[in-house]
């Protein structure tokens, strides 16, 4: 079983052509500008989110927080009040379940990719998942990722992903740790290791004030040495947390900055 967040039957920024984009709940990174938060935590049940919804469409059975999506009109209150990062939006899917949904759609789409949250938490899943999606409907698998686990280790799960995307927050450990709560270690080695087995369709990094972009995009753009692409995406301020906001501001990095680091990627 797997927790997800959210399907995105039809996709077109997930990877190459039309995808049906799948987030998985629950990552081991915090990002300080993480525009989604609500996908960090698993649901602890405590309950006040139910008390906040204008529609009655959470309600407490046997102890753990109930979703009716069909009452549900998305006002997204229940994130808004959460304390927690997450949400009691989410179902829980077995594989088969995520296949009969993915094949309603399938003669539309080119393939999926599985996002998050983290989606490699769910490494067996995911392995279980893509060969079925291959053998039975012929279609692509992508992951979009943190890179947080050793992907090395996962030798299943690489050989049935036909490409990640990667994120690389930043280069520097300390800023790294900084603005995920962890070590980048794990992160770039998987860069090399990925690159190394052409696994990569790109590689992601958020340009967000505050932060040594440029030589994060340098390195990356040495180490990738226009082996797959390099997506620079431009911090916004929407969804962003607290501290999150404390850190980074209010203001996105304007074209002229976007563009200097365009010219760094060539």
């Amino acid at each position: 079983m797997a927790l997800i967040n959210k399907i995105i039957p039809f996709s077109c920024i997930d990877g190459p052509g039309n995808r049906t984009a799948i987030f998985f709940q629950g990552c081991n990174f915090k990002c300080t500008y993480c525009h989604n938060p609500e996908t960090i935590n698993k649901c602890i049940n405590c309950g006040k989110c139910v008390k906040t919804c204008p529609v009655n469409a959470l309600e407490i059975i046997n102890k753990k927080v109930i979703w009716d999506k069909d009452t549900c009109v998305d006002c997204d209150q229940c994130i808004r009040t959460c304390e927690h990062l997450s949400t009691p939006k989410v179902i829980d899917y077995n594989v088969d379940e995520l296949f009969d949904e993915i094949k309603e759609i399938a003669p539309f789409i080119q393939g999926i990719t599985v996002s998050g949250g983290e989606c490699t938490l769910n490494a067996d899943f995911l392995v279980e998942l893509f060969k079925k999606v291959k053998n039975e409907l012929n279609l692509t698998c992508f992951a979009d990722t943190n890179g947080s686990i050793d992907l090395s280790e996962y030798e299943e799960l690489v050989k049935h992903t036909d490409k990640f995307m990667l994120d690389v927050k930043s280069i520097d450990e300390y800023e790294h740790k900084k603005i995920t709560g962890c070590n980048n270690d794990i992160v770039l080695k998987n860069l090399k290791y990925l690159l190394d087995k052409n696994k990569l369709h790109e590689v992601r990094t958020v340009i967000a004030p505050n932060m040594n972009n440029e030589s994060t995009v340098r390195e990356i753009a040495r180490i990738v040495d226009n082996k797959c692409k390099i997506k620079l995406n431009t911090y916004r301020k929407y969804g962003v947390r607290k501290e999150g906001l404390e850190l980074h501001g209010e203001i996105s990095p304007s074209k002229e900055e976007m563009q200097k680091y365009f010219d760094i990627i060539g």
